[in-house]
């Protein structure tokens, strides 16, 4: 599973070279560290977060000092580079490292340092070497640390160089209060806030490229998921629901596990067409979709929806559009992607890792009896006068008597 761009086992920071040290993983706060007296709380969700996902691969010690949380393997046999793979899953941090542990002295310092990091540079390559001396009970300075390691460094491997601007590597050596910490480049982390940290929402899930991108983005704000598909069969089929489960399981790389709650919308929509105008007919399913969402919202327990819409991008997301969906709702719609463009939204799709399944050819029941000529500016008033050729009450009835819920991990 990729890590944002690196590979585990590839992720910038010299892993896999073992000697007399242990190694841990060094997860950086994000704006969790702004969080002043709540702090503590946001805390405790990123460390359950993290041992949830550490009881799946090992044995480790997680615990947090200095705005940083340790994840420690407590068995030769841990996978530590697992472990890295899926804290760079968990939302709060902004970046992570692997790090060899050294004893608070700089011989300890400089023999792990050369243990550690020189196997790892390839003979003529550059590096810088920096400190950070949070334990100021230390006797050397950062800078005195830095030059200390930097000249083992050099002492070690003669062919390399120092280059303090435009270095092939960045060695960093963190001095806290239960050790010291020596690492080379920081990975990214997934940064947002701590997964349940802002209550709980109904993501709309198609099988396109939006919705998945939406979700992640509101699961990277705190909030906790479930998801809810429209499926129209026979006219889409079991190709298309795989689809979008295996777009549901993408997002768990986020959140654990997944509710998808299944509703068939297949009757609603040869309604529709019998005896609604065309030009109305995508209006019309929405709101239904809208209807049936708030009956899965208030079921499940969640606090809003959330919806993969893009401001204009098409007929259904004019502002007139969305103001007659929005009609039926009562509580929060999310929109978080509202304001993009398509580049901005497929850009993180690749990120996330669900681009190649979404653009999969399998159609979905917002592509079933499409009009040729949709409204994009339609009124409350007319959308209502063409409901009223149905009897929305039973259609949404029998709707959510097929409702089915598909638990995805």
């Amino acid at each position: 599973m990729s890590v944002f761009g690196a590979s585990r086992g590839n992720s910038e920071v010299f892993s896999g070279f073992m000697s007399s040290y242990k190694r841990v993983i060094l997860c950086k706060y994000g704006e969790v560290a702004l969080k002043g007296a709540n702090k503590p709380h946001f805390e405790e969700l990123m460390m359950k977060d993290l041992r949830e996902r550490a009881a799946r691969i090992g044995s480790f010690n997680i615990y947090s000092a200095q705005s940083t949380v340790y994840i420690e393997p407590q068995g030769d046999d841990d996978d530590i580079d697992a472990m890295l793979d899926e804290a760079a899953h968990t939302f709060g941090f902004s970046a992570l490292t692997l790090a060899a542990v050294a004893d608070k002295n700089i011989d300890d310092i400089k023999r792990v340092t050369v243990d550690y990091i020189v196997p790892a540079l390839p003979a003529g390559a550059s590096f810088r070497a920096d400190a950070k001396r949070a334990d100021k009970t230390f006797p050397m300075k950062s800078p005195e640390i830095a030059a200390s390691v930097g000249e083992a460094v050099l002492e070690a491997s003669p062919s390399l160089r120092v280059d303090l601007h435009n270095p092939d590597k960045n060695i960093t050596v963190e001095v806290r209060e239960r050790g010291a910490y020596i690492h080379g480049d920081q990975i990214k982390g997934a940064g947002g806030m701590p997964r349940g940290s802002n209550g709980r929402g109904i993501l709309l899930l198609s099988g396109g490229i939006d919705s998945p991108v939406a979700g992640y983005m509101m699961m990277r704000r705190g909030v906790g998921l479930e998801a809810v598909h429209f499926e129209s069969f026979p006219y889409t089929s079991e190709a298309a629901r795989e689809k979008v489960l295996a777009l549901a399981k993408i997002l768990t790389s986020w959140c654990g596990s997944m509710k998808v709650h299944i509703i068939s919308v297949t009757h609603i929509q040869e309604e529709l067409k019998a005896h609604a105008k065309e030009d109305y007919f995508t209006l019309l399913l929405r709101r239904f979709m809208m209807r049936l969402s708030l009956r899965v919202q208030r079921f499940a327990g969640s606090d809003c929806l959330i919806t993969g819409e893009s401001l204009g991008q098409v007929a259904s997301q004019t502002m007139q559009a969305l103001a007659v969906t929005d009609e039926i709702a009562d509580v929060p719609v999310f929109r978080p992607l509202i304001g993009m463009d398509k580049e901005e939204i497929v850009a993180i799709s690749r990120k996330i890792g669900a681009f190649e399944t979404s653009i999969l050819p399998y159609e979905d029941c917002c592509t079933v009896f499409t009009p040729q000529h949709p409204k994009t500016r339609p009124s409350l008033e007319n959308v209502i006068m063409q409901e009223k050729r149905i009897d929305v009450d039973a259609l949404t009835d029998e709707a959510w008597s097929t409702h089915e819920i598909v638990t995805v991990e």
